[in-house]
């Protein structure tokens, strides 16, 4: 059954009591980070923002920010094996550790959340340089995911204090990726509830759709997602878990090779698909593909569209409609070895929703992927 939130319902404003202005950061956990920037500038279309090293008076790790539009990756990788950051790669191998999200206030940030059952990692800390101070505090999800508060309205330097200004002559051109729409995390069998809870109760979000097994399956494999919204709408984390099935389903791989839960994947918004998709794959970004058949019928399932049909089967792009407008999506193959973590590029055209009519389409062209990989 899918549920959408009126405005009857929403919460209001004043009894928000984790006001969240959006997503700060997303932060990987990479073997390499050096390497990771380049493929992400060269890939996606990232520019070189700031620099964390032993050159700025970091010892244990070096981070590359890397910036397009208001969407910010950090890649993070250890100087030595005796770092729980090592021992986080060595288990899940490149994935994402930091949800960071941006705030007014990140001690009451902590201090909200902490009383509310959230378990600390990281009680708030003031960072000062000569560019202002920042202020951060965390709390721990899902698996070993952790969610930063970032106060940043008295800061004024390139990232944060540790951070220098990262200038490179290799500047590739941007893609057209503006922000983060929203973020799936992956849960183990019986947690979905769990976590959907822990986000209701900890953050004050929303659960504004759900899914179950009959929305979500093919005839080999089956998962179901709650989506948990905050209270004005900024940020956003579907959360998938398994369901039985003949077969296995792409959450359970995901758990399998992850070693645990973790962040599926990041749905990253453009305001022209066509144009971002065509550059994306034209620098080797691969993409799912569907079969020709699902365009068949494709504007009689969503009506009208903007868009000429010819270049979204081309490229792969799916469409969906709800009662508020329609949208265009797209999931790239996984980007590590493992099949673990890949992105979903967007674009809303009024939409609120996230491709319920897609699903079957969507899974059974990641099930073809299973497949070759010998684990369906």
């Amino acid at each position: 059954m899918e549920t959408v939130i009126t405005a009857a319902t929403a919460q209001p404003a004043t009894q928000d009591f984790l006001p969240l202005q959006g997503t700060d950061y997303v932060e990987f956990y990479v073997g390499n980070a050096k390497q990771a920037a380049h493929f992400y500038k060269t890939a996606f279309g990232f520019q070189s923002l700031a620099y964390a090293g032993p050159e700025t008076g970091i010892k244990d790790r070096v981070s590359y920010v890397i910036r397009q539009n208001k969407l910010t990756f950090v890649l993070t990788t250890p100087l030595c094996s005796q770092n729980p950051m090592a021992d986080h790669i060595y288990k899940h191998g490149d994935g994402v550790k930091i949800l960071a999200l941006k705030v007014e206030d990140a001690a009451d940030a902590w201090k909200q959340t902490t009383s509310r059952g959230a378990r600390s990692y990281q009680e708030p800390v003031t960072l000062a340089d000569a560019d202002g101070e920042l202020v951060l505090s965390g709390i721990h999800t899902y698996g070993d995911t952790v969610h930063l508060f970032v106060e940043r309205k008295n800061y004024q330097g390139a990232f944060m204090p540790g951070f220098r200004k990262w200038k490179t002559l290799y500047q590739p051109e941007e893609t057209g990726l503006l922000y983060v729409d929203h973020c799936v995390g992956n849960v183990g069998w019986n947690q979905m509830d769990r976590w959907v809870k822990f986000y209701e109760d900890v953050m004050g979000f929303r659960n504004i759709l759900s899914f179950d097994d009959n929305d979500i399956s093919t005839e080999y494999s089956a998962l179901m997602s709650k989506v948990m919204s905050n209270g004005n709408g900024f940020v956003k984390f579907p959360i998938n878990e398994p369901a039985e099935g003949k077969k296995k389903s792409q959450v359970e791989e995901y758990l399998d090779y992850y070693d645990g839960e973790g962040c599926q994947h990041v749905a990253l918004a453009t305001n022209d698909i066509v144009k971002t998709v065509t550059e994306l794959r034209n620098r080797g970004v691969e993409f799912l593909q569907v079969p020709s058949s699902y365009y068949a019928d494709l504007l009689g399932r969503v009506g009208h569209i903007d868009e000429d049909l010819r270049p979204l089967e081309e490229l792969g792009i799916l469409v969906d409609r709800d009662d508020e407008g329609y949208l265009l999506q797209i999931f790239t193959k996984p980007v590590e070895d493992r099949p673990t973590l890949f992105f979903e590029i967007i674009q809303r055209k009024g939409a609120k929703s996230f491709g319920k009519g897609n699903f079957k389409a969507l899974f059974e062209a990641i099930e073809r992927e299973q497949e070759q990989r010998g684990n369906l």
